[in-house]
């Protein structure tokens, strides 16, 4: 690949192939391997908490999830959240009471702890059996202004499903990270955009989204979903909201669509063919509508290249 804004670039650099291969437009989703899929409307919307299943009512200790309030990963490269995620009021979202069911279950809580050993929360989403899409400042601290804070994190916790406290999918440590040198090199909200690499399988049980660069009058006409854990709601909930996009620029998606800080790195996808596909990676908010990073022909190779 030739050197540009998405060059790949990560903290264990051998695992980087030297080679993208030709793919075609979109990659698939999976559902993974435990019960039915929750159902979308008609105009490609989840229906939310239709299908109730609790989560095992007692887990190992190692299986509970951290309840401290900890900020979102986007104040440590922005400063005080004043526009990073934005609820434009009346707040939408409903939460997701069953979170061990697909779609919901793909979608993880992240415990990031940054090179200086301080802890933030974000989100990421299966693309693959041990791959998570996230925004590039998730895994990379940008202009911190804090010694020893910058660069690459030393560790995400990823906790699929997250419930509050309870993990119906366990969690797993991961120290292996994507991005590209457009936000490594530049700190460019164009080039927000990553992945986690997990030292397990762990997705082939949650099932993953698939992801695809499609036209802009395509996605002017489509219906939107993004779910996620927001650093407004109580610890590790899952908050849900959906509507159509406002507008899209050739690197970015715009959508009025209930956000807070915790969601960076949260996938922005739609209903196509029947399945979920990422359109977009959530990262920003605004006055009027939030953005994530659109995933081009470009960000597609990178996402296929680190889902390998």
């Amino acid at each position: 690949m030739a050197n540009g804004p998405h060059t790949p670039v990560s903290n264990q650099p051998e695992e980087l192939a030297n080679a993208v291969p030709e793919q075609p437009v979109f990659e698939g989703p999976s559902e993974g391997v435990q019960g039915s899929p929750t159902p979308f409307t008609s105009d490609g919307l989840e229906q939310v908490n239709g299908h109730m299943r609790s989560a095992p009512e007692s887990m190992p200790e190692t299986w509970r999830a951290p309840t401290a309030v900890l900020p979102d990963i986007g104040v440590a490269s922005f400063g005080p959240p004043d526009m990073l995620e934005t609820v434009h009021l009346p707040d939408d979202r409903v939460p997701i009471t069953d979170t061990s069911s697909y779609p919901w279950r793909a979608h993880a809580s992240l415990l990031i702890t940054a090179a200086d050993n301080s802890q933030w929360i974000g989100t990421g989403w299966f693309i693959g059996p041990h791959t998570l899409a996230t925004a590039g400042h998730v895994v990379y601290i940008k202009n911190s202004g804090v010694p020893g804070r910058d660069g690459f994190v030393k560790s995400i916790q990823v906790m699929p499903g997250r419930n509050g406290s309870t993990l119906p999918f366990g969690a797993v440590t991961s120290t292996s990270f994507r991005t590209v040198t457009g936000w490594t090199e530049s700190g460019d909200e164009n080039f927000d955009y990553g992945a986690i690499i997990i030292p397990t399988e762990l997705g082939a049980t949650t099932g993953w989204f698939g992801f695809g660069a499609w036209p802009d009058a395509d996605l002017l006409k489509t219906s939107v979903n993004i779910s996620g854990y927001p650093g407004d709601k109580p610890p590790g909930t899952q908050w849900y909201d959906g509507r159509g996009v406002s507008s899209v620029n050739p690197l970015k998606v715009f959508y009025d669509i209930d956000t807070a800080g915790g969601q960076s790195g949260s996938a922005v996808y739609r209903i196509h063919n029947g399945g979920r596909y990422g359109i977009a990676v959530h990262a920003y908010g605004g006055t009027t509508t939030n953005s994530g990073t659109r995933i081009t022909q470009s960000v597609f190779n990178n996402l296929v290249q680190w889902k390998a």
